[in-house]
């Protein structure tokens, strides 16, 4: 591995670090973008069954709040809930501004690796190339062994650049459906606790 890096030339040293890069990313929003840390199941009907019994107080609205982001949406819209529904809604949709901001995160720096490192791959290809020529320029044709080299180098960037994006590419389109879906649940939680505040219908649970 090492010897296919001293190979590649120096700008392996930007494509091993948009990798290293891309893989710290790709670990955390997995653990992060979990289902269960975002959306925990049932907990609008654990905060709704609190509200009902009068036993919702500041501490526990605090520790919803801090427990996921669908918590701290539905903490934004029970502490506006006595101003009407538009505030309700003004509030939520401002705490949801701010969740989905977080989802986010590092998406674009993902995304850019996934952009540059084919073009630090295909940079190599052409310093790889003009190496090539100017051997061929100084010795001719005949020294095979730094032709090689240059070729080499070239190959090497190349294959190295894609290998990094094309990963990085697939997660990264992985992510932003994984967000615009979490995105989607929390907006249908926030309208489920609405309607149950205004007592304009019953809201099925599950």
């Amino acid at each position: 591995m090492f010897e296919l890096i001293q190979a590649g030339g120096w700008l392996m040293v930007p494509i091993l670090g948009c990798s290293i890069l891309a893989l710290a990313i790709v670990i955390e929003r997995f653990i992060t973008l979990r289902d269960s840390r975002v959306v925990p199941k049932g907990l609008l009907a654990q905060v709704w069954e609190l509200v009902r019994g009068g036993e919702m107080t500041p501490e526990r609205m605090r520790a919803i709040k801090q427990e996921s982001p669908l918590g701290s949406i539905i903490v934004a819209g029970l502490n506006s809930s006595g101003h009407g529904r538009e505030v309700m809604k003004e509030s939520i949709q401002e705490a949801a501004t701010l969740v989905v901001h977080e989802l986010e995160r590092f998406l674009n720096s993902l995304g850019t690796v996934a952009a540059i490192t084919p073009l630090l791959g295909l940079l190599g290809t052409v310093i790889g190339m003009i190496k090539v020529f100017t051997e061929i320029m100084i010795q001719g044709t005949g020294n095979a062994n730094v032709l090689a080299g240059g070729i080499s180098e070239a190959l090497i960037t190349t294959a190295a650049g894609l290998s990094v994006a094309i990963p990085a590419l697939v997660l990264h389109r992985y992510f932003q459906r994984k967000v615009d879906t979490l995105v989607l649940t929390m907006e249908q939680e926030a309208i489920k606790l609405v309607e149950m505040v205004h007592g304009e219908r019953d809201v099925d649970f599950r």
